[in-house]
């Protein structure tokens, strides 16, 4: 059995509930980071002997650590004390990495998706949010980097993560993959536009319509539009060619928006299978869903065409 390969990093990502940990670790993933949320940390030293796979350069991958008071056995204490002793005994840096978000924030963000705070799962979140704060203080105090995500969404997140965490590359081209609804307007920073109002249109089937371009149904029924397979082939090929021309001109921001009627259906899963075609050709990007929350609307999508 190989021995593994100690990672080039690590850290300890933690914080207030509801201020972004997950958007952090997905794309600390994106850029190439190896990822474990929610272990308790009387597992690390398992994890860190754990033989690497066969993926060679992988081993070596920086490795992130989501932590948080959700996490079995949580003990912010015992957590600052298992660095320290980390930073003496590991050949790599161990560092804390900790967002923050204030009070009247995460109650607004906890009151929109009506998620109830760990902490206060039968009281309001206000309770739960000042108790966290209380309890996360020294990890707060402790650590060597912090983000403040009170003014920033998560497409602004993951621009300052990747900003702060993306590997020395020599001028990497940071690409987002992006869908909208062309109801709501085209995206600003769109670099480029690819317009899905040509495929069949999900919002007209009333089983389909509450659903969203992440679920399989939606897939298989844009899927199915016979201009479907050779569109999309042609466009993935198209963005291969390019993506390397763009990186070689030192571009170092990069938008890739597909449009559709709503925003809901159609782009989100063509920007969902295009990103996973070009993540399997070696590319690090993030992909955001401009309009999934919005509400359907008849008056805003076309009208169906009728089969004769």
């Amino acid at each position: 059995m190989s021995e593994r390969a100690a990672p080039e990093r690590l850290l300890l990502v933690t914080g207030m509930s509801g201020a972004g940990k997950s958007t952090v670790l997905d794309t600390l993933e994106d850029l190439g980071w190896e990822v474990v949320d929610n272990m308790p940390l009387r597992l690390l030293d398992r994890l860190l002997g754990t033989p690497a796979g066969k993926a060679g350069p992988a081993q070596s991958r920086p490795l992130a650590i989501g932590v948080d008071s959700r996490t079995r056995g949580f003990d912010p204490d015992r957590v600052i004390r298992r660095i320290a002793e980390l930073r003496v005994e590991a050949a790599f840096a161990v560092d804390i990495l900790f967002l923050d978000c204030a009070g009247s924030e995460l109650e607004r963000r906890y009151d929109e998706t009506r998620r109830r705070h760990p902490l206060a799962l039968d009281r309001p979140a206000r309770d739960g949010i000042a108790r966290e704060r209380e309890l996360l203080r020294p990890l707060r105090d402790s650590a060597e980097s912090l983000i403040d995500t009170t003014p920033l969404g998560r497409n602004e997140l993951q621009q300052e993560v990747r900003r702060r965490f993306a590997p020395p590359s020599g001028g990497a081209t940071v690409i987002t993959v992006m869908s909208f609804g062309f109801s709501r307007g085209l995206p600003r920073n769109a670099d480029l536009v690819f317009d899905m109002r040509f495929l069949r249109n999900p919002h007209w089937d009333r089983e389909l319509r509450p659903l969203t371009g992440l679920d399989d149904g939606v897939g298989t029924y844009v899927a199915a539009d016979p201009a479907y397979p050779a569109a999309l082939a042609r466009i993935e090929e198209l963005l291969l060619l390019l993506l390397p021309r763009y990186a070689a001109e030192g571009k170092a921001y990069l938008a890739i928006a597909f449009g559709c009627t709503g925003g809901r259906h159609r782009s989100v899963h063509v920007a969902e299978r295009v990103a996973g075609r070009l993540r399997e050709a070696g590319f690090s990007l993030t992909v955001m869903h401009r309009d999934l929350a919005s509400v359907p609307q008849d008056a805003l999508e076309e009208t169906p065409r009728r089969t004769r």
